[in-house]
């Protein structure tokens, strides 16, 4: 009796294991279809979406909210007010747990900390809400997509427009807060690029973590120690611009281009006062990362997890290409611009269209 009881109950267990993997390769191929990359499922597509802002001191920032209900509108997703973590990767995780308490069915965040986030994503998932992820990659957690530049792209095109017009000297990198993987990217590129293809440069460095003050106080002090600096390239315009050229204008070291003893200044961002100092000759370029496009594919993407829409690795239908991380997240590496005098006017560079 026991050995019949026995041989029964592993015949019953062999056909429960049987049914349950065909139900979940049923589920499988009706979740993904034919590409091999998926985001998260969520609210069925509908119900209120909760955006999170790193900081608004950054017209940049201040740009990109500006953005997200007009994108939120056109994309059909019903956003909430923006909520603003203050440059405070703490304050952020309370804001995410606030958002979730208010039932929320999908949440765009902009990470300031790319570690710390980490502790808002588990919440998010544990609560079946997909995550958007704006501007900077977590580096662990789920996310449905992350919606961003090349930041590595970045720091390689300072390097290029430095190095072609700067035969040797010093140079300066104002760096982002290291404990973001945009900070750190830019940074290691715009490093290896100089050492790499511009061995007469040497590179000097200010970790300024996306601090105004910060940056000017550092900027000053290095200047004192370094009268012969020759380019500067500053990670994010935004904060870095006014204090940067402030700096420059109390030494009597802001000189126009094309005038004796002018620094050659590279920028990120691509806001409209980066714009109007390039036309004024008093920094040289910046890359345009787009705020436009990340309030408006921000709102695409969340759309899409909230439905349970599914994507793959490859180019995109809107000039951007979907990349696996190494994390195995998803992100959609949207196009970001080398701005010049040569081209600072064209009317299709978001910093154009801002009123």
């Amino acid at each position: 009796m026991a050995g019949r009881n026995v041989r029964n109950t592993r015949i019953a267990s062999r056909a429960v294991r049987a049914a349950a993997a065909a139900a979940c390769a049923t589920l499988v191929l009706a979740a993904c279809g034919s590409t091999k990359d998926s985001v998260s499922s969520g609210g069925g597509g509908t119900g209120k979406v909760g955006v999170i802002l790193p900081l608004l001191t950054s017209p940049f920032w201040q740009s990109y909210n500006d953005y997200v209900p007009k994108m939120a509108k056109s994309e059909g997703v019903d956003a909430l007010k923006t909520v603003n973590s203050n440059s405070d990767p703490s304050q952020q995780i309370t804001d995410i747990n606030n958002q979730l308490n208010q039932g929320v069915k999908g949440l765009v965040v902009a990470p300031l900390d790319s570690a710390a986030i980490a502790a808002g994503l588990d919440q998010a998932e544990r609560k079946g809400v997909p995550v958007v992820a704006v501007d900077v990659a977590p580096e662990k957690g789920k996310v449905a997509m992350v919606v961003r530049a090349n930041n590595v792209a970045y720091g390689e095109k300072a390097c290029e427009y430095l190095g072609k017009q700067i035969p040797s000297g010093k140079v300066v990198q104002i760096m982002g807060d290291l404990a973001s993987v945009n900070g750190r990217d830019r940074s290691e590129a715009f490093r290896t690029c100089v050492q790499k293809n511009y061995p007469k440069l040497k590179v000097l460095e200010i970790p300024a973590k996306w601090e105004s003050d910060t940056a000017a106080s550092k900027l000053d002090t290095l200047l004192n120690a370094n009268p012969d600096i020759k380019g500067i390239y500053m990670q994010a315009g935004g904060v870095y611009l006014a204090p940067t050229l402030q700096t420059l204008k109390s030494k009597g070291m802001l000189k126009k281009a094309g005038q004796a003893g002018h620094i050659t200044i590279v920028s990120n961002d691509g806001i409209p006062q980066e714009f109007d100092a390039i036309r004024k000759g008093e920094i040289d370029a910046t890359v345009s990362q787009p705020a436009d496009a990340y309030a408006k594919y921000g709102m695409y993407y969340i759309k899409a997890a909230m439905q349970g829409k599914t994507f793959k690795t490859g180019p995109t239908d809107h000039d951007s290409e979907i990349v696996k991380l190494p994390s195995g997240i998803l992100e959609d590496q949207l196009p970001a611009p080398l701005v010049t005098k040569d081209n600072v006017d064209d009317p299709k560079l978001w910093g154009n269209t801002v009123k």
